[in-house]
């Protein structure tokens, strides 16, 4: 159902100050000072300067404002601000071809517009095999960031029940429920990006529908929902990893056990996540499985894939920083692949800064290893093939933290970035390995 004509007029009135927890945007319309709650998934600020745009605006004022930091609440047609965002990404994604003031130099990243050299899309080794220069790395995401700072300048309202008071706008009231959380009763108006809502309602298609994973068994009870903000299983190569390692033998735990006298065997998930990993373990054999994470969406994620697949018996959820009480049979850690900072909350699924949670695994991981138990580290080599971190790195934390490598198991990625020649960092991309690492406790570090 499309709202009135009516609601499309300014959002609130700006008569108090808002409360310091809750960010707000600020705008004039009308001759009148308005705010409205400013929500943003990346964390960015409210934009300082907001002009309204509407069906009149062509794509190339729009890019120019976007470009030097103003953002667009839009008051037209919402199926026009989706054609001018499109219409903003192809300024974006096409360099252009006459020389101006703007365009970018050649082999400049930093710039919306470009793309790294191929000197520098081969890391300017003469080793096929040699790692990129991590300038690479760092430029195109820079110019990644500031794609994203540019699309994400075009701004929608929202009632205080999520709906869209625009015309032809989608009812996506569920999706933005399951994002922001239920709508309350009396809350304000709010706005967001465009773009943000398209992310939103992506995701919570992938919600309704599910990920697929061959190695939970056969259809339809093999699916993982991911929710909004939690990592999607869509890269199968590690998880195939998981499902064919052979599991170490049980040995006898010290008291107090953590489990139930029925279930023996333990394993610890440590960064849970959606669960896909806890919940292909609890298909292999019985074992009592405690899986962690500290992002409450991935908790509540992992709860309802656990309900879904009828696992929740044998799988206990703890909110907590890495490691549960107690020692365990198995120990299974994917952290995130890339050493770098993440420039938003999404984001901390895919960078590690300082390999803070890397290391923090393999720190912790001898004091919570039964006698004859292991930890599985899956691992991207990724970071580096990127020039991220060198290749000793990980052999060398791996001996300081009083464990040694029982063995490995290898995937390619088959992924379509992995096969795109024109990705910049497809020279690293498509020779991408993923190992998972079997370790156990040095015997001068014992486990027991």
């Amino acid at each position: 159902m499309r709202p009135s004509s009516s609601s499309v007029g300014p959002a609130l009135a700006d008569s108090s100050p808002p409360p310091a927890a809750r960010p707000h945007i600020h705008w004039t319309e009308s001759g009148k000072p308005c705010q409205a709650l400013w929500r943003s998934e990346r964390g960015a600020a409210a934009p300082a300067k907001v002009v309204l745009g509407d069906d009149t605006m062509s794509a190339d004022t729009a890019y120019h404002l976007a470009c030097g930091g103003t953002a667009l609440l839009w008051r037209g047609d919402f199926q026009n601000a989706r054609q001018l965002l499109q219409a903003l990404q192809r300024r974006i994604d096409t360099p252009p071809r006459r020389k101006n003031r703007g365009a970018a130099k050649a082999g400049d990243t930093s710039h919306p517009n470009s793309r790294p050299t191929p000197r520098q899309n081969a890391g300017a080794s003469a080793s096929p095999d040699a790692p990129l220069d991590p300038q690479v790395f760092h430029l195109q995401r820079q110019a990644q960031a500031q794609r994203s700072r540019i699309l994400a300048m075009v701004l929608l309202p929202f009632d205080a029940d999520y709906r869209i008071p625009l015309g032809r706008a989608p009812d996506a009231r569920q999706a933005c429920a399951e994002a922001w959380g239920a709508a309350p009763a009396d809350g304000p108006p709010s706005v967001a990006s465009l773009r943000d809502l398209l992310g939103i309602r992506s995701a919570s298609e992938w919600r309704r529908t599910g990920v697929e994973v061959p190695d939970l068994g056969e259809a339809p009870h093999n699916r993982i929902h991911p929710h909004y903000g939690v990592f999607s299983p869509v890269r199968g190569e590690y998880i195939a990893l998981v499902a064919a390692a052979k599991l170490p033998a049980a040995s006898q735990l010290p008291a107090p056990a953590p489990p139930p006298a029925t279930h023996p065997y333990v394993v610890f998930d440590i960064g849970t996540g959606s669960g896909v990993l806890s919940a292909v373990l609890a298909r292999r054999q019985a074992m009592h499985i405690i899986a962690t994470d500290q992002d409450a969406r991935a908790m509540a994620c992992a709860g309802d894939n656990f309900a879904r697949l009828g696992l929740s018996d044998r799988i206990d959820l703890r909110q907590t920083d890495m490691f549960p009480a107690g020692r365990a049979n198995l120990v299974v850690c994917n952290p995130p692949w890339l050493p770098a900072r993440p420039g938003a909350p999404v984001e901390f699924a895919v960078y590690d800064d300082n390999s803070r949670m890397l290391l923090a695994f393999l720190a912790g991981l001898s004091a919570h290893l039964a006698p004859g138990g292991e930890g599985w580290l899956i691992l991207s080599d990724l970071a580096v093939r990127l020039g991220l971190r060198s290749a000793g790195m990980l052999p060398d934390a791996i001996a300081a933290a009083g464990l040694v490598v029982l063995g490995q198991s290898h995937a390619r990625p088959q992924h379509a970035r992995a096969q795109d020649g024109n990705d910049p960092l497809h020279a690293a991309r498509s020779r991408e390995i993923t190992t998972l690492w079997r370790l156990g406790a040095a015997p001068e570090s014992g486990a027991g």
